[in-house]
């Protein structure tokens, strides 16, 4: 393939012209152009995989000489949203004398400390483990990437002969070892021992390619991986059906969802035995081809081969010993099913752990799965967050991929049990793991908020994620609730927040909303009943119709969605809140408001019924009890303002001046004043407390519950 060929079929090819001629002469702007569309590209590389580099002349800011600097994507970080701040750069020099210093592969961990000696730019990204691997290579350009068609042949138990006779002998090769210092000497020597060579597979890990341009890097990179990607489709079906052949079907989409939303509660709470999951679900057609296959049970426990797939989806998968028909109503016979299941892939982790650690090896982490394969359904993952399963779930896609590959043109071969736990144990990464910020409150908890397209409930569902909770926003006002979406979207990734209908009246949309809930996240641990509205009448005005949408929505409303709420909870085994956003109303009589006070009492009151059977489960069950919550409210919006405004002798306009006026803190209360009182109920302090009533009103004396 010459070098401006740019007819590819496997790989997209990204480059523009006049977008890199904007940018020539700086070698580390193209770099970064170069990095993202690589990113951009899910077959050439996974998200946060690989790492790319370039090398350019630069002034040292001691002597004023022209020097060699590597600028090199650093740890942490994504291909795809590359940016200079995520750069390391490095004297060229220094690195490489690191050598003469250099005590063995026995020593390997300490030549990490001594990178930050040949650091250039003071400020910029700390260097990841991969550096050496680029130092030691004399090009300008060089790109590591995990392409799943190069791991396919990289992972093959003949790699070594398929890449020397797809490539004639124009890519390295180099056998499996952990990245580090020495795994740079060893490429430079492959270099050395093959002169003109335009690349190295690394046995079982990934690709190295390179280029004295960016371009050049760039259009090499995407050749070589195109040639493996068309040498792996040719050689599909020659062995025979891919994976075997097909031992089952899958259930038709619809009800595959059904049973996986059904399902993920009781996976999440078996997960969540140490610590509080997240899940995802995925029927992808690349899964669904390996899970309903004949070799599945052959595959799935030799686990993957790269290192990037390994550490984030665990030595193995677990599959579940379920047809895909299994009757799933019965709660207890499923969990009796799958219980002994996940305590044998614990005690299989467990003696991994202990027949592979070393006397400095890190405690042994969560014991769990967490990449879960259901035959005939689809892979449920778990991790502490929405994007870490996600993630993981990509990965092992990836993972697969490279499985079917290898098995095409070979048999796949995944990393022996002691290079795997030396890479997940690895004192770098324990330390990397250390370095992690401290959770938020509420991470790893999911919370469904009615009525949270507007007001209140957008408040709360607002802090909640901004205190690290994934939120379920729910309204139902489509429009509203589409508007609420936007803004959410702007402010959250779509791993924080999903957004579903829900009429609070009716079964069918509370259960729909509690699948989507389920669906996007694994389950639900907080319920928040804020969906309301209110009428003000006199007595005489007041009419039957009037009546029955108060109680429906406030207090018929309130027990379906905890009740549906409930039912997810006791799936996951692991507690839950309630909480109840009522009103001083609640509690306080007063004027033209005989339905709208008298449903809100019955909100109370069913709030301390509930608490009262619930606590058994260890679900709590507490109440808000705001009042004169005006901004951005839609009940106000109607004739509640009007009617309140009339029965209190002053105009709408005065409302909220005379509602502050009349409390003993002189204070407008808003949204935010709710939100902040659900986020103490939940938020970890009051774990031992329900059947509470805790009113932001300003000090409304007649509302003091005692």
């Amino acid at each position: 393939m010459s070098v401006r060929d740019t007819n590819f079929k496997y790989v997209s090819y990204l480059w523009d012209d006049a977008e890199a001629a904007k940018l020539a002469g700086d070698e580390v702007a193209l770099l970064i152009y170069r990095s993202n569309l690589l990113g951009a590209d899910l077959r050439l590389t996974n998200y946060g995989g690989g790492n790319t580099s370039c090398k350019a002349m630069a002034k040292d800011p001691l002597t004023g000489a022209d020097t060699e600097i590597m600028w090199v994507k650093g740890s942490g970080g994504d291909l795809g949203t590359l940016k200079k701040s995520g750069l390391a750069a490095l004297f060229v020099d220094r690195l490489r004398n690191l050598k003469n210093v250099y005590r063995g592969i026995a020593h390997e961990d300490e030549m990490v400390e001594l990178f930050n000696h040949c650091i250039f730019d003071l400020n910029s990204k700390a260097p990841s483990i991969d550096t050496p691997l680029h130092g030691f290579l004399p090009f300008k350009h060089i790109d590591h990437l995990h392409p799943d068609a190069a791991i396919a042949i990289a992972a093959a138990k003949d790699g070594e002969q398929i890449t020397a006779d797809l490539f004639k002998g124009k890519i390295g090769w180099v056998e499996w070892q952990r990245p580090g210092f020495d795994l740079g000497l060893k490429l430079k020597a492959c270099l050395d021992e093959n002169p003109g060579i335009k690349g190295i597979m690394l046995g079982s890990h990934g690709l190295f390619t390179w280029g004295d341009t960016a371009y050049e890097s760039y259009i090499n990179t995407l050749g070589v991986i195109e040639q493996c990607a068309e040498y792996l489709e040719k050689n599909y079906g020659k062995k025979g059906a891919v994976f075997g052949g097909k031992i089952i079907d899958s259930l038709e989409q619809t009800e595959r969802l059904h049973r996986a939303a059904i399902l993920a509660p009781v996976l999440r709470g078996l997960c969540s035995e140490k610590t509080r999951m997240i899940g995802h679900f995925t029927d992808d057609a690349r899964v669904l081809e390996f899970i309903n296959s004949n070799d599945l049970d052959r595959l799935a426990p030799m686990g993957t081969s790269c290192p990037d797939h390994f550490l984030r989806t665990k030595i193995s998968p677990l599959v579940l010993q379920l047809s895909p028909e299994e009757d799933l109503s019965d709660l207890p016979a499923i969990k009796g099913k799958l219980a002994p299941v996940f305590e044998a892939y614990r005690k299989m982790y467990a003696d991994y752990y202990e027949n592979c650690k070393h006397p400095n090896s890190p405690a042994m982490r969560d014991a769990n799965p967490v990449v879960i394969l259901y035959p005939g359904i689809g892979m449920f993952t778990f991790a502490k967050d929405k994007q870490t399963a996600r993630v993981a779930a990509e990965f092992y896609i990836n993972a697969i991929n490279v499985m079917k590959g290898a098995e095409a043109v070979s048999e796949y071969t995944s990393l022996p049990r002691q290079e795997a736990f030396n890479i997940e144990y690895w004192l770098l990464e324990e330390a990397k793991l250390q370095r992690m910020p401290k959770p938020k409150v509420l991470s790893g908890r999911i919370a469904l908020v009615t009525g949270s397209a507007g007001g209140i409930g957008k408040a709360i569902a607002k802090k909640f994620a901004d205190e690290g909770a994934c939120v379920v926003v729910t309204d139902n006002d489509e429009g509203r609730l589409a508007g609420a979406k936007d803004e959410f979207g702007k402010q959250y990734s779509k791993d924080v927040f999903a957004t579903t209908l829900i009429d609070v009246t009716n079964k069918a949309t509370i259960d729909s909303a509690f699948s989507a809930a389920a669906m996007a996240f694994g389950g639900v641990d907080i319920v928040v009943n804020c969906a309301g509205l209110s009428i003000s009448k006199p007595l005489e005005e007041h009419t039957e119709k009037d009546w029955d949408i108060l109680y429906d929505v406030l207090v018929k409303g309130q027990f379906m969605v905890t009740q549906a709420g409930v039912e997810v909870m006791r799936k996951q085994d692991s507690g839950g809140d309630v909480l109840n956003i009522v009103s001083k109303n609640a509690l306080v009589s007063g004027p033209n408001n005989a339905g709208y006070g008298s449903a809100k009492a019955a909100q109370l009151h069913l709030s301390r019924l509930n608490a009262a059977e619930l606590g058994k489960d260890h679900i709590r069950v507490n109440v808000i009890n705001p009042d004169a919550v005006i901004a951005d409210s839609k009940i106000w919006a109607g004739d509640w303002a009007a009617g309140r405004a009339k029965a209190y002798g002053v105009t709408v306009e005065e409302l909220p001046g005379y509602y502050a006026k009349r409390t003993l803190l002189n204070e407008v209360i808003l949204p935010e004043d709710i939100a902040n009182a659900c986020l103490a109920f939940v938020g970890g302090l009051l774990n031992k407390s329900t059947g509470n009533v805790l009113n932001v009103d300003g000090g409304v004396a007649a509302a003091f519950v005692r």
